[in-house]
């Protein structure tokens, strides 16, 4: 897992509307925010580094899920993707900052919580896991075991 450093050193300084480095991507399923059940989201924000992965990614979710499946267990819970910030209790930058991670699901996926009582570490969500994996992601769950809503960009 790489460091706020390391990021900064491979992809430059970030900065608070993500200019030279942000895209938009479409979605090929709808999502809903995260806070707001009732907005749908057709479309993010990500780094450009990512952005064909992250796409790739939501293809194989949807192949392998259905919408229906993908709705019933709250993978389209949408949480964000770019935010110029700190991480949550820390003084280095959130790779959020890059618009390189993307939480999903953050009510049942809280920061702090554990393999215990994180929805993502039951076995219904591990393809969805080893499709982020196959694509270049990590999740904050699996190698830490807290942040399960958090999967970032780790290809470098």
């Amino acid at each position: 897992m790489k460091s706020s450093a390391q990021y900064q050193n491979k992809y430059g300084a970030p900065n608070a509307t993500g200019a030279g480095y942000l895209v938009t991507i479409d979605l090929p399923y709808p999502m809903r925010l995260a806070w707001d059940h009732d907005t749908t989201v057709k479309k993010m924000s990500c780094h450009k580094a990512m952005a064909e992965a992250l796409k790739q990614v939501f293809k194989d979710i949807l192949n392998h899920y259905g919408l229906e499946k993908i709705q019933e267990l709250g993978i389209d819970l949408f949480g964000g993707c770019f935010a110029f910030r700190k991480m949550r209790g820390g003084s280095s930058l959130s790779v959020h900052a890059w618009g390189l991670a993307i939480d999903l699901d953050p009510d049942r996926n809280k920061l702090k919580e554990t393999r215990k009582t994180a929805r993502f570490a039951r076995g219904e969500y591990l393809p969805m896991i080893e499709i982020f994996y196959k694509h270049g992601f990590i999740s904050l769950g699996v190698e830490k075991d807290y942040d399960w809503m958090h999967f970032q960009w780790d290809k470098f």
